[in-house]
């Protein structure tokens, strides 16, 4: 379709005739205020008259107007007509003509939308009205005709490529796993950010369609008038067909946004064409965000330029903080063997590297003092330098600001992993930075500058005050990772005794001397020799011979570091690492299978004296709403009381806080005892299942249901205030169906159908027991998701095992 009603010129743009109406009053006003003024010289093309006001125009001239509006069938603005005549033949337009429209009469029908000669919209005359027998009849008929179409042409124009585009948003998934691409990159409150294929397939199936569409529509038209803001459909130089959005145009030359790729193109106007209604209703694939804890320092150059090397062009995982017009994230890169916190990386560029501390190899290094000893050894040490100095100097300072203000002001709201905080630790303030997210109440957090790790209570963060912050983020961590060096191989892994010993001979000495003999750069550790002052240089009495020669490497498999009643005021933080997995590989994979569904008979009874009172249940035929923590297939699935999840919850930061925060002793480990044990950061109410080699425990978890491997350094007391709650985990099998040997299809069919889920129980029996979690349910199951319509799981289980049997 060509351009409709092509007209009303003002700034070089040309607007749509229907818009007459509504523009009429003012330029009727405007051209008013502008008398009609012929020139005195006779233009070439016209014809003097006998009268000085009636001219004629030549035949060439009259040809090169129909030329024109040929191309116009939807009609033309008649004061848009002198540019285009320019424009198309180089020659300036005669005056006057404009004023004088009858003149034109003879080959294009003028329709007139005012009293003012200018404003006219001009149709070109079928050949047949410019016989001179035809009668005014005829001729007016002619007229409503070509007005008629012109209407028709310009409404069906209007529909399918809209003025005014409106596209729905795009809504960035918030569940599940989002991946996206940094294309383009302002500051770090801007990120251009795409949302890739996993998320959206249906953009290049759209630009397929465009190309479709416009390439085999001859009708299609060009944008004649571009105008910045405009969406257009651009074709480009590699035959594509993109969306874009019109941002300058400054000749024939137009520079287009592409809004679903994220870049920006210098092209030939001919390149441009309108956007059909039917490319509008998917939402533009770029959009903005901005990265958590890096607002305050957006601009830096710095800062930018470390951001734009570590995320353009690259697929990154998210972490959406807050939802918003432009939404808070944490750009994760998972392409190596570990997780990379983008944030958190490149707030590091902004250190300054005087503070930074080098150690050199084989030099001497005297007081210096042992801030953490972790369960694999390595140890965090602190050297007398001009970071440390600093450091003390920033930090006084804000305990002055915080003696005038109320420190809840500055309570941390929005907890991230890479954040970095102040934390009041044994009476004084102290830099961290979160590792982990436990629960809304508790967190992990790394001491920047001593090197422990502690859970805390995201009550006791606070946020560092914005005049304060860059001084702060300045001074890189002041804590070096060491190990003690040339440890004779057999040792390996470390036990509880050699990590004690370690910490009583070092932890509570004020300084130290320390001799470095290698650098591990890709670790970021330093193999050291530590001498107590009264020892120095001498090798023969280091730690190092010392805890060699000691009798602290007798691995015992049930022994392990325990606890003791927590401290009072500040965190006693205790270090940690998981062991590696020594077992053979076949053996642990069939062990571990073995024991994803519990055996039936029941397990030994484990003594009454401090047990939780059993777990109410709905009576027989009675309702339950139940969570479905774990599915193995219909005859054995675990579920737990929907009311009581936020019980759980809350027992669980508690174990969470108080694990974390206390001292480590040995304690044995006895099978069918109650125990607690750190799993994925999380603390579980476990009983002992068995002991098995090289230190590891086959534990299952009393409130979900699991049967999981730990390692004897993961496994803890529990004590008898996490003992009132009722375990939680009810085994279950499904009412309704036939016990049978459940094919792995069948039981991934009914896993994928309610694991995860809230359902609602009847419960048709109840199988008692000695031990409370080894009581068993026979229950229908109903999912009552949908508003109309509940399933009853038993009937689903039948349905899916005859269409399997069909498929055999």
């Amino acid at each position: 379709v060509e351009k409709v009603r092509t007209g009303d010129q003002r700034d070089g743009l040309l607007y749509p005739a229907k818009r007459a109406s509504s523009i009429a009053k003012s330029d009727t006003e405007q051209d008013k205020a502008t008398p009609n003024v012929t020139s005195s010289k006779v233009d070439p093309l016209l014809k003097p008259s006998m009268e000085t006001h009636s001219v004629s125009l030549s035949s060439d001239f009259k040809q090169k107007v129909v030329n024109i509006l040929k191309k116009y069938s939807s009609g033309l603005w008649a004061n848009a007509l002198p540019k285009l005549y320019q424009d198309t033949y180089q020659v300036k337009f005669p005056e006057g003509v404009l004023n004088n429209l009858e003149l034109l009469s003879d080959i294009c029908i003028v329709d007139y939308v005012s009293n003012v000669p200018k404003k006219a919209i001009l149709y070109v005359k079928p050949q047949r009205c410019t016989d001179e027998n035809l009668n005014v009849t005829e001729k007016v008929q002619m007229h409503d005709d070509v007005k008629a179409t012109a209407e028709q042409q310009y409404e069906e124009s209007k529909e399918r490529y809209p003025e005014s585009i409106t596209v729905p948003p795009l809504i960035i998934p918030s569940e599940g796993s989002v991946s996206v691409m940094v294309v383009e990159l302002n500051n770090t409150n801007e990120l251009i950010i795409y949302v890739g294929k996993d998320y959206s397939y249906a953009q290049e199936q759209m630009e397929d369609d465009m190309k479709a569409y416009y390439s085999q529509n001859c009708m299609v038209s060009q944008v004649r008038s571009p105008s910045v803001g405009q969406f257009v459909a651009v074709h480009t130089e590699e035959e594509a067909w993109l969306r874009g959005r019109i941002i300058s145009v400054e000749d024939k030359r137009i520079k287009v946004y592409y809004v679903d790729h994220g870049f920006s193109e210098v092209i030939e106007s001919n390149s441009v064409y309108k956007l059909h209604k039917q490319f509008c209703s998917l939402p533009f694939q770029i959009a903005k965000c901005k990265l958590a804890g890096l607002e305050v320092f957006c601009d830096d150059p710095i800062l930018v330029k470390t951001v734009e090397l570590q995320t353009c062009s690259k697929i990154l995982a998210v972490e959406i903080l807050e939802k918003s017009d432009i939404p808070l994230f944490v750009l994760y890169d998972t392409s190596g063997e570990d997780d990379i916190n983008i944030n958190a990386t490149c707030l590091k560029a902004l250190y300054d590297k005087s503070f930074e501390l080098h150690l050199q190899v084989d030099a001497l290094y005297t007081n210096v003092r042992v801030t953490s000893v972790l369960s694999d050894g390595s140890l965090y040490c602190q050297l007398p330098s001009k970071g440390i100095s600093r450091l003390s100097e920033v930090l006084q300072k804000l305990e002055d600001y915080f003696l005038y203000k109320q420190t809840s002001e500055f309570n941390v709201s929005l907890p991230f992993c890479g954040k970095i905080c102040l934390l009041r630790c044994k009476g004084k303030l102290a830099r961290v930075e979160i590792t982990i997210i436990h629960s809304r109440r508790a967190l992990g957090v790394h001491f920047m500058d001593t090197g422990t790790v502690a859970t805390v209570e995201v009550s006791d963060l606070r946020e560092i005050p914005s005049q304060f912050l860059r001084e702060v983020i300045a001074i890189p961590p002041q804590a070096i990772k060491c190990c003690l060096a040339d440890l004779p191989p057999n040792t390996g892994m470390w036990t509880p005794d050699a990590v004690l010993w370690l910490r009583d001979n070092v932890m509570n000495c004020p300084e130290f001397s320390m001799k470095v003999v290698k650098q591990d750069v890709s670790k970021g550790i330093a193999h050291v020799y530590l001498f107590a002052p009264e020892n120095f240089p001498d090798m023969d009495h280091s730690i190092n011979r010392q805890i060699v020669n000691a009798d602290l490497w007798k691995h015992q498999k049930d022994v392990f570091l325990s606890v003791t009643p927590r401290g009072t005021s500040s965190a006693k933080v205790t270090g940690g690492t998981v062991s590696a997995l020594q077992l053979n590989r076949g053996r642990l994979e069939k062990s571990f299978s073995d024991s994803l569904e519990p055996a039936l008979e029941p397990s030994s009874a484990v003594s009454a004296v401090d047990m939780p009172p059993p777990l109410p249940l709905s009576k027989v035929g009675g309702l339950m709403d139940v969570y479905v923590s774990v599915a193995c297939h219909p005859g054995h699935f675990v579920v737990q009381p929907w009311k009581e999840l936020h019980n759980l919850e809350a027992l669980m930061e508690e174990m969470i806080l108080y694990y974390s925060m206390a001292e480590e002793r040995p304690v044995n480990i006895e099978k069918n005892k109650l125990y607690a044990a750190k799993i994925e950061n999380q603390w579980y109410r476990v009983i002992i299942k068995g002991i098995l080699r090289n230190g590891f425990l086959s534990v299952y978890e009393l409130d979900y249901g699991k049967h999981e491997l730990v390692s004897i350094e993961k496994v803890q007391p529990l004590l008898d205030t996490f003992r009132k709650l009722p375990f939680q985990a009810i085994r279950a099998q499904l009412a309704g169906v036939k016990s049978q040997q459940w094919s792995e299809e069948a039981s991934i069919m009914f896993r994928n159908r309610v694991e995860k889920k809230p359902l609602v129980a009847q419960i048709q029996a109840i199988n008692e027991s000695t031990n409370s979690w080894d009581r068993k349910i026979v229950t229908y199951l109903v999912d009552t998701s949908l508003p109309d319509t509940d399933t009853w799981i038993h009937d689903f289980v039948s349905q899916s095992l005859a269409e399997l049997s069909k498929a055999d």
